[in-house]
Formats: C-alpha cells, structure tokens, sequence
C-alpha cells in the first residue's frame, strides 16, 4: 500500500509543478497593448511594398490587441482598410473580432 501512496504522491507532485510552470509560461507571455509597436508596418501600409519580418513578428505579438484597435475609431481606417488586411494576410494572421 505504501507504494501505491508514494507513487500518488509523487504524481500530484508532478501535477502542480506542471500547473506552476504553466502559469509562469502564461505570465511571460503577456503583451502590453501598443499600437505603436506596428510602426515597421507603416510601409507596408502605405505602400504596394511587402511588410517586412519585423512588421509580422510585431504582428504577432500584438494579436491579443487587434480587435481593440479595430474598435479604437483613431486606429480603424489603418485596421480595417485593404492596407491592414493585405498585411495580416501576408503575415498568416487571422483577426476575428
């Protein structure tokens, strides 16, 4: 019976390392909304050029706060015009809001 009782233990000790490291991970992953971190996305933008890998890596991070500025009526023309779309289309980047 002790085995069985240490390997249960041993298994819930596990269980919660696994759930702290999780949350860490979560926490570190955390972004600040910032519009202003999609700058390298200005040409692309503005122009027929391509974005560039820095304007998609921002992209990236800043997908949790996509929708907020597509409801934020300063930064929606840029969002929501052929320019936003063309760019989060190269970049692989779905928004659904």
């Amino acid at each position: 019976m002790k085995t069985g009782v240490s390997y249960l233990a041993f298994c819930l000790a596990v269980a919660v390392a696994s759930t702290m490291l999780l949350e860490e991970a979560v926490l570190t992953h955390a972004v600040t909304c910032n519009p202003s971190a999609l700058s390298p996305c200005a040409a692309a933008l503005l122009s027929p050029a391509p974005p560039s890998t820095t304007c998609c890596v921002r992209l990236r991070e800043q997908r949790p706060c996509l929708c907020g500025y597509y409801r934020n009526p300063s930064l929606k023309q840029y969002m929501s015009g052929n320019g936003g779309r063309k760019i989060a289309a190269a970049c692989g980047v779905t928004i659904t809001c």
